[in-house]
């Protein structure tokens, strides 16, 4: 089972790195045409991380899904 989860882990940091390499895709973009952002990532995140009994505040989970303080990332690539 180890192997699956290392998988799981690994496509999760390429969509991480994906979404990282292409900030011009509005989190709007992506409700639109997929159904979740970058937001529903971090709320996933948080509740992956409780059912593993560890405690991720939201602002710690959106840091890891946007690679910087979320206000950061607002303030340099929300249109």
């Amino acid at each position: 089972m180890s192997n699956i989860n290392n998988i799981e882990a690994a496509v999760f940091r390429r969509l991480l790195e994906h979404l990282d390499e292409h900030k011009e895709v509005q989190n709007i973009d992506l409700m639109n045409l997929a159904g979740f952002c970058r937001n529903c990532l971090a709320k996933w995140y948080m509740e992956a991380a409780a059912e593993e009994g560890m405690e991720v505040e939201y602002e710690q989970a959106r840091e890891r899904v946007y690679g910087m303080p979320y206000s950061e990332w607002k303030a340099k690539y929300q249109k």
